[in-house]
């Protein structure tokens, strides 16, 4: 996954492990909040990102077939971040880890890791890999990741 560089608002590219160009998240510039439209690479939305306005932490909603997943940053945590990841129906994740470096994973309550990110086999910046286990949805994960990195490294925005 990369941030494009020269861009207005959030824009990101995500490619497969081979280097094709799979999804395109738009990062709308001149919206109240942010609001990001994650598309496959024909321009066809398959989430809509929207950053939930006055409340307490960040909290993000994502929504995907009608469907809305809660991606929550928590407050009060000393010397990390922490981000509840509310999936419709049971088996929420929980995304804990080196947030700040990119190295993170998510995992459910019974500590199934549903993706790792990581940033270590990287050399350009604002490029990290995902690996999403078998079994969950890649858009959503994706999504929630567009979501951490949004919240953990929103002062390099607008470059």
């Amino acid at each position: 996954m990369r941030q494009k560089m020269l861009c207005l608002g959030d824009d990101y590219v995500i490619r497969d492990e081979r280097g094709h160009e799979m999804y395109y998240v738009d990062g709308k510039a001149l919206s109240i909040g942010d609001s990001l439209s994650f598309q496959d690479m024909e321009g066809h939305e398959l989430a809509r990102i929207r950053q939930r306005l006055l409340t307490l932490g960040k909290t993000y909603d994502i929504t995907r077939d009608g469907q809305t997943t809660t991606v929550h940053k928590h407050m009060f945590t000393f010397f990390k971040c922490t981000f509840d990841v509310d999936l419709p129906g049971p088996d929420d994740l929980e995304a804990t880890g080196n947030l700040l470096d990119m190295e993170y994973e998510f995992r459910r309550a019974d500590g199934q890791i549903a993706a790792t990110v990581s940033k270590r086999w990287f050399a350009l910046a604002d490029s990290y890999g995902v690996e999403i286990a078998a079994g969950f949805d890649p858009v959503l994960i994706l999504a929630s990741v567009v979501v951490i990195d949004l919240c953990c490294h929103g002062d390099r925005r607008g470059s």
